[in-house]
């Protein structure tokens, strides 16, 4: 099979598969309550107002699985979806960063419920980096892209909200996002720019998820 037959072969199994079944399973406050390592786990990190909830509505073609939130940080614990009948691999969907209205104590305790699952699961794949392509990447990001080097957490970039910006400036964002991605050892050379309102990217993302936890 020559890479473009691969590639469209493994688009549309990644379109059946998210519209298949995908049911929430739990969510984990602490590493105790992981579900038992089985299947592959693909996770999703981002700031607590980057688009995760409305992104992963998207790319599974339901409106209310994520929950979106009108107050950012509201994901407290680490969200766990089965996709697939049988199960496939699960998506988990990671607490927000970088939000300034919680307590200390808390985000504290974010970081280390985050940074325990990141060193310690051996069947995440792959990390999916959400950044707001309105503002780039910002240096609280670069610290948890820095946290996944120092875990040798295999991950990719993705920006969120494209269609909120011109394309000219799409253009430019895409290009210093890439750029900062060649710095990072763990990083996917190749970002994806998405946009949740408008489906765009969103194929593409399904096949990268789909490409990652076959790996």
């Amino acid at each position: 099979m020559t890479d473009n037959a691969a590639a469209e072969d493994r688009a549309e199994r990644a379109r059946k598969l998210f519209s298949g079944p995908i049911a929430f399973l739990k969510s984990a406050p602490a590493l105790q309550h992981l579900p038992t390592p089985t299947v592959p786990e693909i996770a999703f990190a981002g700031r607590s107002n980057v688009g995760k909830s409305s992104l992963l509505n998207a790319l599974t073609n339901r409106n209310g699985l994520a929950r979106t939130s009108v107050t950012p940080g509201r994901t407290q614990e680490l969200n766990y979806f089965d996709v697939g009948e049988p199960l496939q691999f699960r998506l988990v969907d990671m607490p927000g960063y970088g939000f300034a209205k919680a307590p200390k104590d808390v985000v504290k305790k974010w970081r280390f419920l985050v940074n325990d699952y990141l060193r310690g699961r051996q069947v995440l794949k792959r990390t999916l980096v959400l950044i707001d392509s309105r503002h780039g990447i910002k240096d609280v990001d670069r610290e948890v892209l820095k946290m996944l080097d120092v875990a040798a957490v295999s991950y990719r970039l993705v920006l969120t909200k494209t269609d909120k910006i011109k394309a000219s400036d799409l253009v430019a964002v895409q290009a210093a996002t890439e750029a900062e991605a060649r710095k990072h050892p763990a990083a996917h050379p190749q970002i994806i720019a998405t946009s949740s309102e408008k489906g765009m990217g969103i194929a593409e993302l399904r096949a990268a998820v789909l490409e990652a936890v076959e790996s």
